[in-house]
């Protein structure tokens, strides 16, 4: 619990037996001010792995559920559908690449008033080679389409990020690739919730190899997905905004 509310851990995870443990284990060593426990619940998706990755898991003190069917999305809503009742929910990766500690500044952020918190990469520090050119640049095209089609300020589409639980139901969220995390944010926007990004910094990987910067498949698939849905949530503005007014 945190400032009253209580908080939910949604991790999507495959292939990540070197590093899930030391995720969840950091998530739930966390504590506030007064040294009382922060996470309430924590859920792994285990997407699809050949490893260890959910006996890890567990080993930790997470739960965990199996989605065999690939997709970022997908994993964060079998995720979610698996996740106790609470009033914030936090998101992020099992890769190890950012500091659990800061995720205290994401809760704090909620609970000072915004919907959603985002972990901005872009204003944190960054270790030498903890994300490729090519996640770096994507990340620059996505926040300036997201500027000019909304007018947001949006630096990063980062996964590092905190969400009211009320919020994120209204969201309705679809997606089950890696326009997920695009989805939220433009949808927030639309709904006129309060965003707030935080800086965040990013470690590079220790162990494996990253399912997005690490493979031209990964660039390509994120990119696509992250761009699709851009273009996708545009146009049904576009066309809500024609029949309304017809």
């Amino acid at each position: 619990m945190y400032a009253g509310m209580t908080v939910g851990v949604v991790v999507p995870a495959r292939d990540e037996e070197r590093n899930i443990g030391v995720v969840v284990g950091d998530l739930l060593a966390l504590r506030d001010d007064r040294g009382r426990r922060v996470v309430d619940d924590f859920v792994v998706c285990d997407n699809g792995s050949t490893d260890g990755t959910a006996t890890r898991a567990r080993e930790a003190g997470a739960r965990t559920v199996r989605q065999d069917t690939p997709g970022y999305g997908l994993a964060c809503l079998t995720a979610l559908a698996q996740l106790r009742p609470v009033d914030i929910v936090l998101f992020t990766d099992g890769d190890r690449s950012f500091e659990a500690a800061q995720g205290l500044g994401l809760l704090e952020a909620v609970a000072a008033g915004a919907d959603l918190a985002i972990g901005s990469r872009a204003l944190g520090r960054r270790e030498p080679g903890a994300l490729s050119a090519p996640q770096i640049a994507g990340n620059r095209v996505a926040g300036a389409l997201i500027r000019l089609l909304w007018g947001a300020a949006v630096t990063d589409l980062g996964p590092y990020r905190a969400i009211r639980a009320e919020a994120l139901r209204r969201l309705d969220m679809r997606d089950r690739t890696y326009g997920w995390t695009v989805e939220m944010q433009v949808k927030a926007i639309q709904q006129g919730l309060r965003v707030v990004e935080v800086p965040v910094d990013t470690l590079r990987r220790r162990f494996g190899r990253s399912k997005v910067g690490g493979t031209v498949r990964g660039v390509v698939g994120a990119s696509a997905g992250i761009l699709s849905m851009i273009a996708k949530l545009r146009w049904r503005q576009a066309r809500a905004g024609r029949g309304s007014g017809a």
